[in-house]
């Protein structure tokens, strides 16, 4: 049995991918032996250094706080950067040539430098030319950087998920005399979401992680920077760094999940039957439209 896009393996290449498979596994549970072993030597997982993620005040005074200001952060900047990107994304495909190529500098300039970079100018910029207090600027310079990074991508990502649609959507829609504006909203970007939604949560899944960059380099309280603090305290550096990524792992297993939840449900209500009607089905269709709606008895409507 074959596929479209490959042949169905024979007898030979079962075998082989058997062994493969095999080998990986073997070579990752050797893996896993070298690290819980390299980690037991150096006293990594004596049950002191993880004791304290059992209790409640870890979580309460440095963990959950840190959390809190991550998820802050992140979706702050994401509410921003979406209709930011979403205007900048259109603007790109404007019929007026300013308009393009005002949307086309903004969009590529931004892209081009690190989000880090971003944070750091904008850090100093409220430093030196606002009122910002010292306690709130890291988070408005992460904030800041976050979203003049992610709404130059998200430009990108609606532009192409608007242009993947097939131009009779388009045609259709001047045929019947919507403008531009009106097929825009009415029309592309619904339709366009669905396509877009992949790569809009693959940025905020980015822009989660990316808040780990001004903890690290301005200072602000979210979970590494956090997790520095809990670290410092306790004297388990590793033990830290496992579960802060474990808790990551998840909060974006969450995001993931239900992302690909929302657009199995978005495809679901935009589908069809997908009935096909022979021609006695359509025979029998008008005649029932002929006989109810458009009677020609005394008494019917004409």
């Amino acid at each position: 049995m074959t596929s479209v896009l490959y042949d169905a393996p024979g007898p030979r290449a079962k075998r082989r991918n058997v062994i493969f498979s095999v080998v990986f596994v073997v070579l990752l549970a050797l893996f896993l032996w070298w690290v819980y072993k390299t980690m037991d030597d150096k006293g990594q997982l004596e049950w002191s250094l993880w004791k304290p993620f059992t209790e409640s005040a870890a979580w309460t005074t440095y963990l959950l706080p840190g959390l809190a200001d991550t998820l802050k952060a992140a979706a702050l900047a994401m509410v921003i950067a979406l209709p930011l990107g979403a205007v900048l994304g259109i603007a790109r495909m404007s019929d007026h040539r300013w308009v393009r190529a005002s949307a086309g500098t903004v969009v590529e300039f931004f892209r081009a430098i690190p989000v880090l970079l971003l944070m750091l100018f904008a850090n100093e910029f409220f430093a030196r030319s606002t009122d910002v207090s010292t306690a709130d600027r890291p988070m408005y310079a992460v904030i800041t950087g976050l979203v003049l990074y992610n709404a130059s991508v998200l430009a990108e990502v609606v532009r192409a998920g608007i242009l993947a649609l097939p131009k009779g959507q388009t045609e259709a829609a001047q045929a019947i005399g919507l403008r531009k504006g009106q097929t825009m909203s009415g029309i592309l970007l619904p339709q366009a979401v669905t396509v877009m939604l992949p790569a809009i949560v693959t940025q905020l899944v980015v822009i989660v992680k990316d808040t780990a960059l001004g903890g690290v380099m301005l200072g602000f309280t979210e979970l590494l920077n956090a997790r520095g603090t809990l670290a410092a305290n306790y004297a388990n550096v590793i033990p830290s760094f496992i579960v802060v990524a474990i808790i990551f792992i998840v909060l974006n297993f969450l995001i993931t999940s239900f992302a690909s939840w929302l657009e199995a449900r978005l495809r679901r209500s935009k589908r069809s039957t997908g009935a096909v009607l022979g021609p006695d089905d359509v025979h029998d269709l008008n005649a029932a439209e002929v006989g109810g709606t458009h009677g020609t008895g005394a008494g019917g409507t004409i």
